[in-house]
């Protein structure tokens, strides 16, 4: 790799195939779920959120080095806010997003058999419902801006993968955590579903949970600088476009963070 940035039209068609899988994944397995296991519903959750968590992960992996893997326009909103990306490209990346998961919602019916749009009649809209979706969302950008500013970006794929098929448990709402696959999963009246009515309340509750995940991370990490932003989800502007004085940059605003007590227990 090159530290030469990936054209906007590489990263838009990013965006919107991994969005289309994401949505694919979550409805698709939604729908084999309640095939495979019918009138099991603690079942069906099982498999739908194993198969999320795993093909999230992979989807990650797949369209990370090119776009960064957001899939998300809360994600990428955050990351524009923190200087990672230019407000112009996450404005071009809602759509992506957007028009991806409505196009994975559609493939999802077709691949089993069902038309290509069927509007969801599951309500989901309370306040457990708000207050799950609020939660959910700060803690997807916790896990993803922390990892970044602690070096640990490539631990990203997999951590945003296990958080978001836990979260599938401990959220009532099962953890949509993105207005993109909200939107989405209204066109598919199946398991994953949700009923147009609910979607603001969910897409609300996301923007809130966005922006406080943005005043926590300013709090916890205040040195986190746009180099670091812009290797969210995924580094996708390559190590070895890192000039001495960027990687001088990125070490000394770590050690900022790093809290300033006593020395190793190896002595140094």
């Amino acid at each position: 790799m090159t530290g030469a940035p990936v054209p906007l039209w590489r990263r838009l068609t990013a965006e919107f195939l991994g969005s289309a899988f994401l949505a694919a994944v979550v409805i698709g397995s939604g729908i084999a779920a309640q095939r495979l296991s019918p009138g099991e519903v603690g079942l069906e959750l099982v498999e739908n959120a194993a198969a999320t968590a795993a093909g999230l992960f992979a989807i990650i992996l797949m369209f990370g080095p090119v776009s960064g893997g957001h899939f998300n326009p809360v994600v990428s909103f955050a990351d524009a806010a923190f200087g990672g990306l230019s407000w112009r490209d996450a404005a071009a990346y809602l759509p992506a997003q957007v028009v991806g998961c409505i196009g994975g919602a559609v493939v999802a019916n077709l691949m089993f058999a069902l038309p290509a749009v069927t509007i969801s009649a599951k309500h989901r809209a309370s306040g457990a419902h708000f207050l799950s979706e609020v939660i959910a969302t700060l803690g997807l950008l916790l896990v993803i801006f922390a990892l970044a500013r602690s070096g640990r970006g490539q631990t990203a794929p997999a951590a945003v993968g296990a958080y978001i098929g836990a979260a599938y448990w401990f959220t009532s709402s099962t953890s949509f955590a993105t207005p993109a696959i909200t939107i989405g999963r209204m066109f598919s009246d199946t398991f994953a579903g949700i009923a147009p009515d609910s979607v603001l309340s969910f897409i609300g509750a996301q923007i809130i949970g966005g922006a406080l995940a943005i005043a926590i991370i300013k709090t916890l990490y205040p040195a986190i600088t746009p180099t670091e932003a812009a290797d969210i989800i995924v580094p996708h502007h390559g190590e070895a476009g890192q000039t001495p004085a960027s990687a001088a940059h990125r070490n000394a605003s770590l050690s900022a963070d790093s809290p300033q007590g006593p020395a190793s227990l190896t002595g140094n």
